[in-house]
């Protein structure tokens, strides 16, 4: 299966008090090298995103630049020619290789989104059928919620290992990671 990779490292981290989320150090690296770490197999890996220092990615931007993971995610695609794309949110450190490996494995011929322990899908740590996301990206997706925009392509469910879905949206939570 040829796969690329999406990050989508563009919000504003808001409840971080505005800081760059991809530049927040966990076990002495950045968000973005742990998701580049995440998805090192990929053909193609895509950062949407202000442009960092990452090399062998292609950046881009969603429009407007805050117009939401959705708006992210169309950015991306659009750099991508590959059958299949895993999709992740940079703020997830807990998402290794492994468990891209995993989602890639259950993606079958539709997509996967990873699950954590109450059941909750985590809508930005999936693998999916790059041509099915793209038929199911709106006409406008400034705003859009992912999970209406994924949940009607019924992915695989992959339980998530403990600390896979834990990300990083506040000072508590970046204290949480480094316990």
């Amino acid at each position: 299966m040829t796969w690329a990779a999406v990050v989508l490292s563009g919000g504003r981290g808001s409840r971080m008090g505005g800081v760059d989320k991809s530049a927040l150090l966990v076990a002495g690296r950045t968000l973005l090298d742990h998701a580049l770490d995440a998805v090192r197999g990929a053909a193609r890996v895509v950062v949407v995103g202000p442009p960092r220092q990452a090399a062998g990615v292609t950046w881009a931007r969603e429009d407007p630049p805050g117009g939401g993971p959705v708006a992210g995610l169309a950015a991306g695609l659009a750099h991508v020619a590959e059958d299949f794309v895993a999709v992740l949110a940079v703020d997830q450190p807990g998402v290794t290789e492994s468990t891209v490996d995993r989602l890639r494995a259950a993606a079958g011929g539709g997509g996967a989104v990873l699950v954590d322990a109450t059941g909750r899908e985590q809508w930005l740590a999936g693998v999916w059928r790059t041509e099915a996301l793209r038929a199911a990206l709106p006409a406008d997706p400034r705003g859009a919620a992912m999970r209406s925009v994924l949940g009607p392509l019924a992915p695989a469910l992959v339980p998530a290992l403990p600390g896979e879905a834990r990300d990083v949206d506040t000072p508590e939570d970046l204290d949480e990671h480094a316990r």
